[in-house]
């Protein structure tokens, strides 16, 4: 075996034939990300999985591997997980970036209970904040409470 060969740091389980990317790389061109350096933050935060467990940036992924991405505030979190269809290097508009990734239907249903949460808990406040009047009065009205 030559010293030089160029594929000696993938296993031997796998195809040397099949094509692989950096996982930062496909996140930018699948627009999950604005940049590949918040790409990278993100993988590095841990909120992109690889099999379930946490990747590193330079994870090289094929078409098939399935990704867990946590995207959003704290308030309003979403978890998709993702199969990898295709993979480019070149970021494209948002109908390109469609057809590298399909969700999985659990996720789809997931995250559809979760927004549906969201706004349950979003009927429970008032539509406009209080005038002078009422805050004085709901200042009275809870002093007398106690």
């Amino acid at each position: 075996m030559s010293k030089h060969n160029k594929n000696h740091n993938q296993p031997s389980h796998s195809n040397p034939d099949a094509i692989r990317m950096r996982l930062d790389k496909w996140l930018w061109a699948a627009r999950f990300y604005r940049t590949r350096t918040l790409a990278k933050e993100a993988i590095e935060s841990g909120r992109v999985h690889y099999a379930g467990s946490r990747a590193k940036t330079s994870k090289e992924i094929t078409v098939g591997d399935e990704l867990q991405i946590r995207q959003g505030s704290a308030t309003a979190m979403t978890e998709k997980t993702v199969v990898v269809e295709a993979l480019t290097a070149q970021r494209g508009n948002a109908t390109a970036a469609e057809v590298l990734y399909s969700e999985t239907e659990e996720s789809i249903a997931r995250r559809d209970y979760y927004a549906e949460q969201r706004k349950l808990a979003n009927l429970a406040r008032p539509d406009n904040k209080p005038n002078k009047k009422e805050r004085r009065d709901l200042h009275r009205f809870k002093s007398n409470q106690d």
